[in-house]
């Protein structure tokens, strides 16, 4: 596991060794003396996958009663990741940073808590796998609105199908008045 940058001090992104042979290949995915190596000392509970077509998008989610940190990886396919800082207190809040992660580049992502996070598959049958360092919490979560002018993200598709929850998350100056007071 090679450390590719760190994203606003805090997001880091990876590049995972492959072996190859007259065989195929291998790939060591997951090791926690590694990601302890680069100041990664998470207990991992629970491991997510999501399957989706292409133009799908998924976000911007985050988790405010059990806040999560996610290490990413997409296995089939291509995404486009976004990752909005909503930590108030930081210099940064309010700015995202895009990663583009294709299964066959091994590439890992470890977002910790903090950002809202939000995917556009880039192809069908897209699978986006991630382990979380937080249970899930239904009465926990949060969705700020994929499009809203503020955040000013160029998703590089107008019309992406989403959920109706997404379609009807918040903006992101309600987001800063309910969780922090301002905007």
């Amino acid at each position: 596991m090679k450390l590719v940058d760190v994203y606003f001090g805090a997001i880091k992104l990876f590049k995972l060794e492959q072996l190859n042979d007259n065989r195929g290949s291998f790939v060591e995915t997951f090791r926690t003396d590694e990601l302890k190596h680069f100041g990664i000392d998470s207990p991992f509970v629970q491991e997510n996958q999501s399957i989706s077509q292409k133009n799908v998008l998924r976000g911007l989610h985050f988790q405010y009663a059990l806040p999560q940190g996610k290490l990413i990886r997409v296995i089939n396919g291509a995404a486009k990741f976004i990752e909005v800082d909503i930590r108030c207190y930081s210099k940064n809040f309010g700015k995202y940073h895009e990663f583009l992660l294709k299964a066959e580049d091994n590439l890992m992502l470890w977002v910790p808590f903090g950002f809202a996070n939000g995917f556009l598959s880039l192809a069908d049958n897209t699978i986006v796998q991630y382990k979380v360092d937080n249970y899930w919490s239904k009465d926990g979560e949060g969705s700020i609105l994929w499009n809203d002018e503020e955040l000013e993200i160029n998703w590089g598709i107008p019309n992406p199908i989403v959920s109706q929850k997404d379609a009807n998350a918040m903006l992101f100056s309600d987001f800063s008045i309910k969780f922090y007071g301002k905007i």
